[in-house]
């Protein structure tokens, strides 16, 4: 039970595990938030313990991270976008806000792109429109991202220096350890899976096809996918708005997680007030 009242528990059903607040006896809307390359489900939890008394969330473990299934074959986008719907079936809900942060958006492009109709609003947190969008080799940034697997190290043993690497310098010391933690929970094997699939990542020729209420939330100080990238998503999607926080670097939830709540909140507010 959270501090606000409502419950937030873990589940697993038909191959997904995710974590999901739930307020008792009332009917929420739905959001499904996508964790990124080195987070799991618990990495939302600045969300979980503050929005769900408003909004019913859920956030995954992506297939063939913690607890999820992986994928029968080749880790791809299309793969992983049907996986979203899949999950949102699973979990019982039928249309949905949806949250992405990293490749967690770079996956949220593509379930907006294929099913319109499911989603409410769309909101990318830290993300691109394409790998390499700024120059960068694919081959290259795959092998360094790998090359502490090939030394036979597993992500928890090298996560304080990847997060501390991503984070803005305002991020606490308990946030970054729940990001520490939740990037532990991650087997290298399906990293090895998902690096292979990140760097084939390119939504441009989709991105028109989107009509859902979108917002591009970027940290001024993010390296990982500065300002830029967001400006370049929402070129391509009709009435895309940009926000960028002010002293927040790409691990935006964790570091910011009062400016994203409130945007989130008003994604879902402007929704049920168009509706």
């Amino acid at each position: 039970m959270s501090k606000r009242g409502h419950v937030i528990r873990d589940r697993r059903v038909g191959g997904f595990a995710w974590r999901e607040s739930e307020q008792p006896a009332v009917e929420l809307p739905a959001m499904l938030l996508l964790h990124g390359l080195g987070g799991s489900r618990i990495s939302w939890e600045s969300q979980l313990g503050c929005l769900g008394d408003r909004v019913h969330l859920l956030a995954w473990d992506m297939p063939g991270y913690g607890e999820s299934d992986p994928l029968p074959g080749t880790t791809t986008f299309a793969a992983l976008a049907e996986s979203v719907l899949s999950f949102a079936d699973v979990a019982g809900v039928s249309s949905f806000h949806l949250v992405g942060l990293s490749l967690g958006g770079m996956i949220a492009q593509y379930v907006a792109a294929l099913r319109p109709q499911r989603l409410c609003s769309l909101t990318l947190l830290a993300t691109s429109p394409k790998f390499g969008l700024d120059g960068t080799d694919p081959v290259s940034w795959r092998a360094a991202r790998l090359a502490p697997l090939d030394a036979g190290l597993e992500p928890s043993d090298f996560a304080d220096r990847v997060l501390g690497a991503l984070a803005g310098p305002n991020i606490t010391e308990a946030a970054l350890a729940q990001q520490r933690a939740a990037m532990t929970r991650i087997s290298g094997a399906a990293l090895r899976r998902v690096v292979d699939c990140l760097v084939t990542h390119d939504s441009t020729s989709i991105l028109s096809q989107i009509t859902a209420p979108t917002r591009c939330v970027v940290g001024a100080l993010d390296t990982e996918t500065p300002p830029e990238y967001a400006q370049e998503i929402a070129k391509r999607v009709s009435g895309a708005r940009v926000d960028v926080i002010a002293g927040a670097g790409h691990l935006l939830n964790a570091e910011a997680p009062e400016a994203i709540n409130a945007i989130l909140l008003e994604q879902v507010e402007q929704v049920g007030q168009n509706r």
